[in-house]
């Protein structure tokens, strides 16, 4: 019984051993008790005992260009989770749309953001677009009109506020411009609101 209990225990440890991550190109800090791993452009996440928890995935986001001054999702240099939420990508003509996934790997906020903060105390900033079908032209062409604005979002996916409408963002990739996202936390009751060259400061009303 004795022997058979050690081999266990052994086969346990090798176990382990086994399924911790090699041959990394970069392993970013622990934040809510996952750490990102990097193997070329795919980031996976483990948890303390060094488990792939969420596996290698594409999708996930990161700029390897973030400098202390970036902002929104420029910058994010390395992939972490806050208030439970990752920033992932998706792509749609082109240009980079912008999510959030739990610590299941499960998409829970759906690619809407143009520009996001992450998240922090329970809530977001970020520049939204919505693609609202307007019907077909004479050569039977389906005709969209683009529309953009600025939201206070909670971690649960719900808008709190609209914070006002964003205007000039051109949905053609020759012509984007990644949009600013202007408005700023300031606590969990808190927001700062740009309103053309003037700040105001707004309650968080839940």
């Amino acid at each position: 019984m004795k022997i058979t209990t050690t081999v266990l225990a052994l086969f346990t440890v090798l176990g382990l051993a086994a399924q911790l991550p090699e041959a990394l190109d970069e392993v970013a800090p622990f934040s809510e008790d996952l750490a990102a791993i990097r193997k070329g452009n795919d980031w996976a996440f483990i948890d303390d005992l060094g488990t792939i928890v969420i596996d290698f995935r594409s999708d996930i986001h990161w700029n390897p260009s973030a400098k202390e001054t970036s902002k929104g999702v420029n910058a994010v240099r390395q992939p972490k989770f806050s208030d439970g939420l990752c920033m992932v990508r998706t792509y749609v003509d082109d240009i980079a749309v912008y999510g959030f996934i739990n610590t299941k790997g499960e998409l829970v906020i759906e690619h809407q953001f143009l520009n996001v903060h992450p998240f922090k105390n329970g809530f977001t900033t970020g520049v939204i677009y919505e693609k609202v079908f307007r019907g077909r032209n004479e050569f039977k062409l389906d005709i969209y009109e683009h529309k953009f604005h600025e939201v206070l979002m909670d971690a649960s996916g719900k808008i709190i506020e609209f914070l006002g409408r964003r205007y000039n963002i051109q949905m053609k990739k020759s012509r984007y411009k990644l949009p600013t996202v202007s408005a700023r936390l300031l606590n969990d009751q808190l927001v700062a609101v740009k309103i053309k060259n003037d700040w105001a400061i707004k309650k968080i009303n839940l």
